[in-house]
């Protein structure tokens, strides 16, 4: 398992950081999914619950990226 460099315009990135804000997005989509229907109101703490998905998407793709990579 190993992560090199990208290349972005130039400068070059940690992978990590390109996985960071792909969570960021897939997060921004799933919260307008749950504002939508209402299911966030279920929720005790929705920022904590909402930092416990993101986390759960993030390791989710660095796993995946992982596993295709090597």
């Amino acid at each position: 398992m190993s992560f090199a460099e990208v290349n972005l315009f130039g400068v070059y990135v940690a992978p990590i950081s390109l996985m960071m804000v792909a969570a960021w997005f897939i997060l921004a989509a799933l919260r307008r999914l749950t504002k939508r229907f209402g299911l966030l109101r279920h929720v005790w703490h929705p920022a904590l619950f909402l930092f416990a998905v993101y986390t759960l998407i993030l390791s989710s793709l660095i796993l995946l990226t992982a596993r295709i990579a090597g």
